[in-house]
């Protein structure tokens, strides 16, 4: 496989052919690419394949040469890449215009067992098959920022839970420190901007068959999504980053401060640091200390939601002094 710092040399020719810098409709030649980057013909081939499998849209003839085809970069690697500042997380990625689901597609991946995958992310312009919690569609429309991360971690099981809180604290936390928006975290998975939700993740682990467990985190962020495309069910619960600001945000530097900040506390958890990640979450926490209603599978009941454990178990107290242990289930402020 060819150097990646080639293979982005060569997409820089073809977004200049794009802009009409060899004079040939957006096509760069063999010849043409050979003489600008100094490199065989053969090095050609493998740096196409390069920027193919991270998702850029390559049209070639053997006649004319090498054309790009799809040309919004909003979201695409280089452009993620040229604003992320990060050690692994984020720093493979592979792109889809469209796809049913990015955590489809990560699992898919993540199940050939190779050991190479720890931070690779999944990322789409747009899903049409996007799911979250208990199988419920997540709307994915142009405009989000709609996202899976693979993560290989020492967490027990037992507290892989916390990689929802630091993916949430990450997201919020961009929010407030980025655009100094208020942003709120919800038990167990949503970011809010006041009372509207504004992104979603959902955490699935896999423990079989691997050295170190891996775990899916996916991820949706309602950006410069409008708010008439958000589904109708939803829509007076939900809002986007650039209806609160008044402006269309630049997506990829969103991106790259969230997995920024992501990464600092996932180093921190694998290093066992539980007691500060969960210090912050509660200090953003628009649950706790709040009159709730919970519903599970099995129950539904009100009381207040008093804390958090390291498990990501909420704490819920009844009006009797009972205190329920929830794992899973939907909580709202009442």
């Amino acid at each position: 496989m060819t150097d990646i710092a080639t293979a982005f040399d060569l997409l820089h020719l073809l977004i200049n052919a794009q802009n009409g810098a060899f004079g040939n409709n957006g096509v760069c030649t063999t010849d043409e690419i050979v003489e600008h980057l100094s490199i065989q013909p053969a090095q050609v081939l493998q740096c196409v394949d390069e920027l193919r499998d991270m998702g850029y849209q390559i049209s070639a003839s053997h006649d004319t040469g090498y054309r790009l085809v799809d040309t919004d970069f909003t979201l695409m690697p280089h452009t993620i890449l040229s604003h992320l500042n990060t050690r692994v997380i984020g720093k493979k990625i592979k792109y889809f215009p469209t796809i049913p689901s990015t955590s489809w597609y990560a699992r898919e991946l993540a199940e050939q067992d190779n050991g190479s995958l720890h931070g690779t992310m999944i990322i789409a312009r747009e899903q049409t098959g996007g799911m979250g919690r208990l199988g419920r569609m997540w709307s994915s429309p142009k405009g989000g920022i709609w996202a899976t991360l693979i993560l290989e971690t020492s967490l027990p099981v037992d507290k892989m839970f916390i990689l929802t809180l630091v993916g949430s604290i990450a997201i919020a936390k961009t929010l407030r420190k980025k655009y100094q928006i208020g942003g709120l975290i919800k038990w167990p998975n949503d970011v809010m901007i006041a009372d509207k939700k504004v992104a979603g993740l959902l955490l699935e682990a896999n423990t079989q068959g691997k050295k170190h467990p891996y775990c899916l985190l996916g991820f949706g962020i309602d950006v410069n999504v409008p708010i008439e495309k958000i589904d109708p069910q939803v829509r007076d619960r939900a809002t986007s980053i650039s209806d609160e600001l008044g402006y269309t945000v630049d997506l990829a530097k969103l991106l790259a401060a969230c997995l920024k900040t992501f990464e600092t506390r996932f180093d921190q958890i694998e290093e066992g640091e539980y007691d500060s990640v969960l210090r912050e979450w509660k200090a953003m926490s628009a649950t706790l200390g709040r009159k709730v209603q919970v519903n599970t599978l099995l129950s539904s009941f009100e009381g207040e939601a008093i804390d958090i454990n390291k498990d990501g178990t909420l704490l819920v107290r009844r009006d009797n002094g009972t205190v329920e242990h929830v794992i899973a289930g939907d909580v709202f402020p009442i």
